[in-house]
């Protein structure tokens, strides 16, 4: 895996710079930004294990690359450093996905009793309503602030018809095509 080395800044931009942004005001206004919704799975350890998940988006076509992100307060991290890759399940606006999106948030869930899944070509959990899924091998680790930034490698796609999920301003919708 790639190491990244931040960019330093020098003493001219720090006496210039505005005041800092604040967490809170920075999560309002990314809440004005429409996202779709994921489900990232991995294999866990004695079962499978998944987290909804909006920080999603493609990195490079060659080689096929996304990435998402999960804070690093999650007590989790280690099951997908230690599975070597995850999917990525794009959640439709039906409601079978919106039980699973709600189900997948909730920290006490067991959250695989009531979803339809299957196991990957890749061996990573792929759920069956997603409109897509998208199997990776763990391709790069970045820090990311307070978060870490799992980069994947696409091995395998799937998708079917459906209008996908949309989260805007706290609430989960669909976005009409």
């Amino acid at each position: 895996m790639e190491t990244i080395v931040p960019v330093s800044t020098n003493e001219e931009d720090t006496a210039t710079a505005p005041a800092p942004v604040s967490a809170t005001e920075l999560r309002d206004a990314m809440g004005h930004f429409l996202t779709g919704v994921t489900i990232v799975t991995t294999r866990g350890i004695d079962q499978p294990y998944g987290l909804t998940v909006n920080s999603f988006n493609s990195v490079s076509l060659d080689p096929p690359l996304v990435l998402w992100s999960l804070d690093l307060g999650h007590d989790r991290a280690d099951l997908f450093r230690k599975a070597g890759g995850f999917t990525v399940n794009v959640m439709g606006a039906d409601s079978a996905c919106d039980e699973l999106i709600r189900l997948f948030s909730k920290s006490d869930a067991d959250r695989f009793s009531g979803a339809n899944w299957l196991s990957g070509v890749s061996g990573q959990p792929v759920l069956a309503d997603a409109i897509a899924s998208l199997e990776c091998r763990l391709w790069a680790e970045y820090p990311g602030g307070d978060h870490v930034i799992f980069i994947g490698e696409v091995l395998n796609i799937s998708t079917r018809d459906g209008r996908p999920a949309a989260y805007f301003k706290g609430q989960l919708s669909a976005f009409s095509s």
